[in-house]
């Protein structure tokens, strides 16, 4: 039987816990969005060094687990002399990971700016920053905001990991609550409403943003 009055008396405590949840997945958000324009950028590069370091990178952080990740940057990054408390270790670490999806979102929505769209620009006379800044960028970005919202949903959820290194966010005060009173069911129920809730706020932003950009080509 699940016990409403606890759930209730524990949400002052689930909603402090969801302020570092979401502060942390804003900045790791940021962060990653600034990465991945420039990761992008250095990716499509015609430097092949430049290139080959951020493919590899890219390879590297999807080829092993988020949460061996997140281990590193908090415990083995002070062995190298970097040491970052547990709320940097934790944005960091969800910052890197994201980042990697945000530069292959933006790669492929810059590949999908065909030829004839440069020879068009040309035809026209724009010169080569004005072809990027008004013509590839806005197409680029388009293309690419499905799968940057799903990077970004993914980040939300992934903040949950972070509890491993001992951030209070919103799983670490739900697991804390159950190691001293037992109340299982009732915790992990609050706190898959909580993120479920979240998550549909900001897949509706983001819906929305996308049936905007979307409305000049409804009648194409």
């Amino acid at each position: 039987m699940i016990d409403w009055a606890y759930i209730w008396a524990a949400v002052p405590d689930l909603m402090r816990g969801l302020g570092m949840t979401l502060i942390v997945s804003f900045l790791a958000i940021l962060f990653s969005l600034i990465g991945g324009v420039i990761g992008c950028a250095l990716r499509v590069s015609p430097i092949k060094p430049l290139s080959w370091l951020v493919a590899g990178y890219v390879e590297f952080i999807r080829g092993t687990p988020y949460l061996v990740q997140v281990f590193f940057v908090f415990y083995g990054l002070p062995s190298l002399g970097l040491r970052l408390s547990i709320f940097w270790s934790g944005v960091v670490a969800l910052s890197l990971w994201a980042s990697v999806f945000h530069i292959e979102s933006f790669r492929a929505g810059l590949s999908s700016v065909s030829k004839d769209i440069r020879n068009a620009s040309a035809s026209l006379g724009l010169r080569r920053w004005h072809h990027g800044l008004f013509v590839v960028l806005p197409i680029a970005a388009r293309s690419a905001l499905p799968s940057t919202l799903n990077t970004i949903v993914s980040t939300i959820k992934n903040s949950a990991y972070l509890q491993a290194i001992g951030l209070v966010e919103l799983t670490f005060v739900a697991v804390d609550r159950i190691a001293y009173e037992f109340r299982s069911i009732e915790m992990f129920l609050s706190i898959c409403v909580i993120y479920l809730a979240v998550v549909l706020v900001v897949s509706t932003l983001g819906h929305r943003l996308e049936r905007r950009l979307d409305r000049p080509y409804a009648g194409r």
